[in-house]
């Protein structure tokens, strides 16, 4: 089932728009270690590798990408629905 944007609870919004990678993640890391297990933090950023980024530290983290997204803008931005594990 996937799910919708709509149906989310989402804690904390963190706006990486403009930063490159190592950035977004490390900033990531530091606002998801504020939240409580199963809290969804929602990240909006415009690095053109963040889709791949994000995926992979989920996997390594145990964090769950509930949902991913590309917004045609330009630049594109990626919006990224992440649980604390």
């Amino acid at each position: 089932m996937k799910l919708m944007t709509e149906d989310l609870n989402i804690s904390q919004i963190l706006d990486q728009k403009g930063l490159l990678c190592p950035l977004p993640i490390i900033n990531t890391a530091k606002e998801i270690s504020k939240l409580s297990s199963g809290q969804i933090l929602k990240v909006i950023a415009t690095d053109p590798g963040a889709p791949i980024d994000f995926e992979g530290w989920a996997h390594t983290t145990g964090n769950i990408l509930l949902e991913s997204t590309v917004e045609e803008t330009s630049p594109k931005t990626f919006v990224f629905h992440i649980q604390k594990k």
